[in-house]
């Protein structure tokens, strides 16, 4: 598919990302959706989405996952897995925010990764929390909501949290329940996401241990639950999966 010429997408939502916006107008890539079968569905709605419709949508066209903490329901991973391999489809997941993916991924596949630990912070208006979250209140300028698995906070902070479900993605064998997500509400905060990016490797023959640490500032408006750069981010990984062969499971991009 990936020889045939401008694929046809489809858009599910239609928030900050879904509009879709290229930064330059030659992009061959369509930003509205055909009347004809797609190629390729790109879901920027909401988790639910993917956890009820996502593997109908493998039936018919390739999967972009604008909303990677849904596959924090491993019911939801494996229903999109099967539906990969039955229809031969695949199933992309946008990186978003998060720096240094292929690093990452190389790193792990090496097995060559210990932790890995993503921290997001930004101001309490910019969160759409869930559940026993959404009761949470900063307790000062800059107060912890949770600190754990990210498996356990992506039901709970389902737009908040996709930069760290990325993360899982990117190293399997840490995976969800392995890397560690970090949501700070910072009160001076009021224009910008920070992400922070911790990983270190295993201790060598003196004991030391490889590190890095990286830290992302994107500029968002107020409330915002998208920054700037994010959005930027997005349309890449629209791009380069439309590059890639349709091939089945589950793809960063």
């Amino acid at each position: 598919m990936a020889d045939k010429g401008p694929w046809r997408v489809g858009v599910v939502g239609y928030g900050r990302l879904g509009e879709l916006e290229p930064p330059r107008p030659a992009n061959p890539v369509p930003s509205s959706p055909s009347p004809r079968q797609p190629d390729l569905v790109v879901e920027v709605a909401h988790p639910k989405i993917i956890h009820e419709s996502g593997a109908q949508i493998l039936r018919h066209a390739n999967l972009l996952v604008g909303s990677p903490s849904a596959l924090s329901d491993q019911t939801t991973e494996r229903q999109l897995l099967e539906a990969s391999q039955h229809w031969n489809h695949a199933v992309f997941v946008a990186r978003g925010a998060l720096w240094g993916t292929e690093d990452i991924t190389r790193l792990d596949a090496a097995g060559g990764l210990r932790s890995l630990r993503v921290t997001m912070a930004t101001h309490p208006d910019g969160f759409r929390l869930e559940g026993p979250l959404a009761a949470a209140q900063s307790t000062g300028p800059r107060t912890v909501l949770y600190e754990g698995p990210v498996r356990g906070l992506c039901p709970f902070a389902p737009r908040n949290s996709n930069t760290m479900a990325a993360a899982a993605l990117a190293a399997p064998s840490l995976g969800f329940d392995g890397v560690t997500g970090v949501l700070v509400a910072d009160l001076s905060l009021t224009d910008m996401h920070v992400v922070d990016v911790e990983l270190s490797g295993h201790p060598g023959p003196r004991g030391r241990s490889f590190a890095v640490h990286t830290h992302r500032e994107n500029p968002a408006e107020p409330g915002a639950v998208t920054g700037s750069a994010t959005v930027t981010a997005f349309w890449r990984s629209l791009l380069v999966c439309c590059q890639l062969p349709s091939r089945p499971g589950i793809h960063l991009c």
